[in-house]
Protein backbone atom coordinates (compact mmCIF):
# COMPACT_ATOMS: atom_id res chain seq x y z
CA UNK A 1 0.00 0.00 0.00
CA UNK A 2 1.32 3.46 -0.84
CA UNK A 3 1.49 6.34 1.82
CA UNK A 4 -1.26 8.28 1.76
CA UNK A 5 -0.48 12.10 0.57
CA UNK A 6 0.24 14.43 3.67
CA UNK A 7 0.12 18.21 4.28
CA UNK A 8 1.84 19.75 7.11
CA UNK A 9 0.69 22.96 8.76
CA UNK A 10 3.07 23.52 11.43
CA UNK A 11 2.34 21.09 14.17
CA UNK A 12 -0.79 19.69 12.41
CA UNK A 13 -0.88 16.90 9.74
CA UNK A 14 -3.44 16.46 7.48
CA UNK A 15 -4.08 13.36 5.33
CA UNK A 16 -6.41 11.81 2.85
CA UNK A 17 -10.15 13.68 2.90
CA UNK A 18 -8.72 15.85 5.55
CA UNK A 19 -5.47 17.24 2.75
CA UNK A 20 -7.29 19.57 1.38
CA UNK A 21 -4.85 22.64 1.27
CA UNK A 22 -3.57 24.00 -1.77
CA UNK A 23 -1.62 26.26 -0.29
CA UNK A 24 1.15 27.16 2.41
CA UNK A 25 1.19 30.02 5.15
CA UNK A 26 4.40 31.46 3.18
CA UNK A 27 1.47 32.09 0.28
CA UNK A 28 -1.31 33.08 2.07
CA UNK A 29 1.53 35.51 3.96
CA UNK A 30 3.21 36.98 0.78
CA UNK A 31 -0.06 36.70 -1.24
CA UNK A 32 -0.85 40.65 -1.53
CA UNK A 33 -4.16 39.97 -4.12
CA UNK A 34 -7.74 41.05 -3.21
CA UNK A 35 -8.82 43.74 -1.23
CA UNK A 36 -7.40 45.58 2.44
CA UNK A 37 -9.24 42.70 4.21
CA UNK A 38 -5.68 41.17 4.81
CA UNK A 39 -4.84 44.23 7.14
CA UNK A 40 -7.44 42.28 9.44
CA UNK A 41 -6.21 38.58 9.13
CA UNK A 42 -2.29 39.30 9.02
CA UNK A 43 -2.01 41.32 12.06
CA UNK A 44 -3.39 38.76 13.87
CA UNK A 45 -0.91 36.41 12.07
CA UNK A 46 1.61 37.96 13.73
CA UNK A 47 0.73 36.20 16.55
CA UNK A 48 1.55 32.67 14.52
CA UNK A 49 4.87 33.62 13.31
CA UNK A 50 5.48 35.14 17.19
CA UNK A 51 4.92 31.26 18.65
CA UNK A 52 7.22 29.80 15.93
CA UNK A 53 10.19 31.97 16.64
CA UNK A 54 9.47 30.69 20.29
CA UNK A 55 8.69 26.73 19.76
CA UNK A 56 12.02 27.07 18.07
CA UNK A 57 14.11 28.85 20.89
CA UNK A 58 12.66 26.63 23.41
CA UNK A 59 13.65 23.58 21.35
CA UNK A 60 17.21 24.34 20.67
CA UNK A 61 18.07 26.57 23.53
CA UNK A 62 20.15 23.70 24.76
CA UNK A 63 21.52 22.15 21.79
CA UNK A 64 25.77 21.73 21.87
CA UNK A 65 27.73 23.32 19.15
CA UNK A 66 26.28 22.35 15.77
CA UNK A 67 26.66 22.80 11.92
CA UNK A 68 23.85 22.77 8.99
CA UNK A 69 24.12 20.68 6.13
CA UNK A 70 22.63 21.98 2.93
CA UNK A 71 21.78 19.98 0.19
CA UNK A 72 19.18 18.71 -2.44
CA UNK A 73 16.04 16.49 -1.09
CA UNK A 74 16.18 14.82 -4.90
CA UNK A 75 19.22 12.96 -4.23
CA UNK A 76 18.73 9.58 -4.21
CA UNK A 77 20.20 6.86 -1.95
CA UNK A 78 22.05 5.14 -4.11
CA UNK A 79 23.70 8.42 -5.53
CA UNK A 80 27.55 9.02 -4.20
CA UNK A 81 26.46 12.69 -2.87
CA UNK A 82 24.16 10.81 -0.36
CA UNK A 83 26.96 8.24 0.82
CA UNK A 84 29.12 11.51 1.25
CA UNK A 85 26.99 13.65 3.06
CA UNK A 86 26.28 9.89 5.15
CA UNK A 87 30.13 10.34 5.39
CA UNK A 88 30.29 14.24 6.55
CA UNK A 89 26.91 13.13 9.17
CA UNK A 90 29.13 10.64 10.56
CA UNK A 91 32.52 12.81 10.46
CA UNK A 92 30.75 15.77 12.37
CA UNK A 93 28.96 13.46 14.78
CA UNK A 94 32.34 12.39 15.56
CA UNK A 95 34.12 15.58 16.30
CA UNK A 96 31.51 16.55 18.77
CA UNK A 97 29.11 18.26 16.40
CA UNK A 98 25.11 17.96 15.98
CA UNK A 99 24.29 18.20 12.48
CA UNK A 100 21.26 20.36 11.54
CA UNK A 101 19.39 19.83 8.36
CA UNK A 102 16.46 20.81 6.70
CA UNK A 103 14.65 17.15 7.45
CA UNK A 104 13.74 16.64 4.15
CA UNK A 105 14.87 13.13 1.60
CA UNK A 106 17.98 13.12 -0.02
CA UNK A 107 21.26 14.83 0.82
CA UNK A 108 19.24 16.23 4.54
CA UNK A 109 18.57 12.72 5.00
CA UNK A 110 22.24 11.18 4.48
CA UNK A 111 23.57 13.73 7.07
CA UNK A 112 21.14 12.76 9.81
CA UNK A 113 21.36 9.26 8.97
CA UNK A 114 25.22 9.42 9.88
CA UNK A 115 24.94 11.84 12.62
CA UNK A 116 22.47 9.55 14.36
CA UNK A 117 24.09 5.68 12.98
CA UNK A 118 27.29 7.39 15.09
CA UNK A 119 25.47 8.43 17.83
CA UNK A 120 25.09 12.01 17.67
CA UNK A 121 22.61 14.74 17.75
CA UNK A 122 20.58 14.61 14.36
CA UNK A 123 18.24 17.69 13.95
CA UNK A 124 16.12 18.19 11.41
CA UNK A 125 13.82 21.79 10.62
CA UNK A 126 11.02 20.99 8.36
CA UNK A 127 8.99 23.55 6.30
CA UNK A 128 5.21 23.43 4.89
CA UNK A 129 5.31 22.72 1.56
CA UNK A 130 2.98 21.28 -0.31
CA UNK A 131 4.82 18.64 -1.77
CA UNK A 132 6.84 18.25 1.39
CA UNK A 133 7.01 14.68 2.76
CA UNK A 134 7.45 15.25 6.06
CA UNK A 135 10.83 14.74 8.56
CA UNK A 136 12.52 11.87 7.60
CA UNK A 137 13.20 9.10 10.21
CA UNK A 138 17.36 10.01 11.51
CA UNK A 139 16.29 13.11 12.59
CA UNK A 140 16.48 12.87 16.56
CA UNK A 141 14.92 16.36 16.94
CA UNK A 142 12.29 17.77 14.70
CA UNK A 143 10.74 21.12 14.12
CA UNK A 144 8.02 21.60 11.49
CA UNK A 145 8.00 25.23 10.84
CA UNK A 146 5.31 27.52 8.95
CA UNK A 147 7.48 30.09 7.35
CA UNK A 148 10.99 30.24 5.86
CA UNK A 149 11.78 33.20 7.49
CA UNK A 150 11.34 31.40 11.08
CA UNK A 151 13.66 28.26 9.80
CA UNK A 152 16.27 30.47 8.24
CA UNK A 153 16.78 32.43 11.42
CA UNK A 154 16.92 29.13 13.42
CA UNK A 155 19.84 27.70 11.21
CA UNK A 156 21.30 31.09 11.64
CA UNK A 157 21.23 31.25 15.21
CA UNK A 158 22.26 27.68 16.34
CA UNK A 159 24.79 26.49 14.02
CA UNK A 160 28.69 27.19 14.15
CA UNK A 161 29.34 26.47 10.49
CA UNK A 162 27.55 25.80 7.01
CA UNK A 163 28.14 23.20 4.52
CA UNK A 164 26.93 22.82 1.19
CA UNK A 165 26.34 19.47 -1.05
CA UNK A 166 25.08 20.02 -4.16
CA UNK A 167 21.72 21.40 -4.11
CA UNK A 168 19.11 23.37 -6.36
CA UNK A 169 17.33 26.38 -5.61
CA UNK A 170 16.75 25.81 -2.09
CA UNK A 171 20.60 25.04 -1.20
CA UNK A 172 21.80 28.12 -3.53
CA UNK A 173 19.32 30.11 -1.73
CA UNK A 174 20.55 29.28 1.80
CA UNK A 175 24.32 29.19 0.36
CA UNK A 176 24.01 33.16 -0.71
CA UNK A 177 21.94 34.21 2.72
CA UNK A 178 24.77 33.14 4.87
CA UNK A 179 27.34 34.79 2.73
CA UNK A 180 25.44 37.70 2.61
CA UNK A 181 25.05 37.65 6.72
CA UNK A 182 28.67 37.20 7.08
CA UNK A 183 30.29 39.63 4.32
CA UNK A 184 28.03 42.20 5.61
CA UNK A 185 28.75 41.69 9.28
CA UNK A 186 24.94 40.63 10.60
CA UNK A 187 26.43 37.43 11.95
CA UNK A 188 30.12 36.49 13.57
CA UNK A 189 32.07 35.09 10.78
CA UNK A 190 31.64 31.19 10.84
CA UNK A 191 32.83 28.90 7.99
CA UNK A 192 30.68 28.47 4.74
CA UNK A 193 32.31 25.08 3.46
CA UNK A 194 30.97 23.71 -0.84
CA UNK A 195 31.53 20.24 -0.75
CA UNK A 196 32.29 18.93 -4.07
CA UNK A 197 34.35 20.91 -6.31
CA UNK A 198 32.81 19.73 -9.51
CA UNK A 199 29.08 20.70 -9.22
CA UNK A 200 30.42 23.92 -7.35
CA UNK A 201 33.62 25.16 -9.32
CA UNK A 202 31.07 26.93 -12.67
CA UNK A 203 29.55 29.01 -9.89
CA UNK A 204 33.08 29.98 -8.08
CA UNK A 205 34.22 31.08 -11.28
CA UNK A 206 31.36 33.11 -11.95
CA UNK A 207 32.01 34.51 -8.57
CA UNK A 208 35.81 35.30 -9.54
CA UNK A 209 34.97 36.00 -13.15
CA UNK A 210 31.99 38.13 -13.47
CA UNK A 211 31.55 39.56 -9.80
CA UNK A 212 34.59 40.47 -8.67
CA UNK A 213 35.62 41.38 -11.93
CA UNK A 214 33.16 43.79 -12.17
CA UNK A 215 33.39 45.26 -8.50
CA UNK A 216 29.92 43.66 -7.49
CA UNK A 217 31.44 41.99 -4.30
CA UNK A 218 35.43 42.79 -3.58
CA UNK A 219 38.22 40.03 -4.04
CA UNK A 220 38.11 39.50 -0.26
CA UNK A 221 35.22 38.12 0.10
CA UNK A 222 35.98 34.88 -1.56
CA UNK A 223 37.98 34.55 1.41
CA UNK A 224 34.38 33.67 3.17
CA UNK A 225 34.10 30.34 1.20
CA UNK A 226 36.61 26.87 1.20
CA UNK A 227 35.62 24.73 -1.65
CA UNK A 228 36.91 21.21 -0.80
CA UNK A 229 36.21 17.35 -1.84
CA UNK A 230 37.19 16.22 1.25
CA UNK A 231 35.10 15.16 4.14
CA UNK A 232 37.87 15.52 6.29
CA UNK A 233 39.43 18.71 4.93
CA UNK A 234 35.73 20.18 5.79
CA UNK A 235 35.31 19.07 9.27
CA UNK A 236 39.09 19.82 9.80
CA UNK A 237 37.93 23.46 8.89
CA UNK A 238 35.19 23.59 11.40
CA UNK A 239 36.81 22.18 14.20
CA UNK A 240 40.03 24.93 13.31
CA UNK A 241 37.10 27.36 13.46
CA UNK A 242 35.92 26.27 17.26
CA UNK A 243 40.00 26.82 18.69
CA UNK A 244 40.16 30.42 17.45
CA UNK A 245 42.35 28.67 14.92
CA UNK A 246 44.32 31.70 13.42
CA UNK A 247 44.21 29.68 10.07
CA UNK A 248 41.11 31.02 8.23
CA UNK A 249 39.40 28.85 5.60
CA UNK A 250 40.17 30.36 2.58
CA UNK A 251 38.80 29.67 -0.82
CA UNK A 252 39.97 27.40 -3.09
CA UNK A 253 42.65 28.40 -6.55
CA UNK A 254 39.27 28.05 -8.87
Amino acid sequence: MEPEPTTHKGPVVLRRRRNTETTTSDQRLLDQRGTGGWIHSDTWRVLRIQSEFVEGFEALAEVPKAVTVFGSARTPPDHPEYARSVELGTALAEAGFAVVTGGGPGVMEGANRGASGAGGYSIGLGIELPFEQGLNEWVDLGINFRYFFVRKTMFVKYSQAFVCLPGGFGTLDELFEALTLVQTGKVTRFPIILLGKDFWSGLLDWIKDTLVAQGKVSPSDLDLIHCTDSVEDAVRVVVESQKGSSTEPKGESW
